[in-house]
């Protein structure tokens, strides 16, 4: 019984910890924020994250209760949560094919330029042909646009909404053309899209060589997982470890393994390229 209410008294103070990391966790967005910054922000969990948290502590107490094993109140939940973000592909992929409908865009808006359009209408008729990747970003921009913005301040938003570097430098050309109104940006545009597309293909390349140590460490994960649970259920190999001084020991090797698998994933990361256009850039130098 005294093994019970210890396990039992351990699973609330682990539930009230978690509910106190997730609560936490939560940040209100501000509207002004860009993307990224969002994106480089707190560690935040989905719904489907504190779903698995809460299996997690729900099966860590049911293995405290039957086996005395306290430590499965912390490692569970944390497992089923941070091992699959830690092996999960980063979003590299999807940036790629924002870069990609990038180019498209800029291709598709050189070809109207190139037609004798001016900016603001080439800009406006964009819309029905632009990828699905960015189709909310010149959604917002045409409607500034057609709100009377003034072009210039409507395209510096717009390099805010897109919040990549990519994005900045399409920016940037299409401000000297409103600036400057003259007959060649159509060909500027062309040269830009032939180097972002030049760009996609290089960082396609680099994504697919950094996918191979992700999946060469979720095989090992996955090995180590069944191979402790073969021992688990097969014979005394893991009886040391129920000691509090094991219990301690085996934390440590979890912790230290688990930090191998966020050096790896900080690893393939890579960095953003630095912005130049827009009122983020003009925030930090100020």
């Amino acid at each position: 019984m005294s093994t019970l209410i210890v396990a039992v008294a351990g699973a609330l103070v682990a539930g009230g910890a978690l509910m106190t990391v997730l609560g936490l966790a939560r940040r209100p967005v501000a509207p002004a924020t860009p993307a990224r910054s969002r994106r480089a922000g707190r560690f935040h969990l989905d719904r489907a994250g504190r779903v698995r948290a809460l299996i997690g502590l729900g099966i860590g107490a049911l293995i405290a209760v039957l086996t005395g094993w306290l430590i499965a109140l912390i490692v569970t939940p944390l497992a089923l949560v941070g091992i699959p973000v830690l092996l999960a592909a980063p979003p590299a992929e999807r940036e790629i094919d924002r870069i990609e409908a990038m180019e498209e865009w800029v291709r598709t808006l050189a070809g109207s330029l190139g037609a004798g359009v001016g900016l603001e209408q080439a800009l406006i008729r964009s819309l029905r042909s632009t990828p699905d990747p960015i189709r909310a970003e010149v959604t917002r921009l045409t409607s500034r646009l057609r709100a009377r913005w003034r072009t210039e301040d409507a395209l510096r938003a717009f390099a805010d909404d897109l919040d990549d570097a990519t994005g900045d430098l399409i920016a940037s050309n299409l401000l000297l053309g409103a600036n400057r109104r003259g007959g060649g940006l159509a060909t500027v545009l062309e040269g830009l899209a032939e180097s972002v597309g030049q760009d996609v293909h290089n960082r396609r390349e680099i994504e697919a060589d950094r996918s191979k140590p992700r999946s060469n460490a979720r095989i090992i994960t996955l090995i180590t997982l069944v191979v402790l649970g073969g021992l688990a259920v097969s014979g005394d190999y893991i009886t040391p470890y129920g000691t509090p001084l094991g219990q301690v020991l085996l934390a440590t090797y979890l912790g230290l393994y688990v930090a191998m698998l966020a050096w790896l994933r900080k690893m393939a990361q890579g960095r953003a390229m630095p912005r130049f256009v827009g009122a983020s850039v003009r925030e930090q130098v100020s």
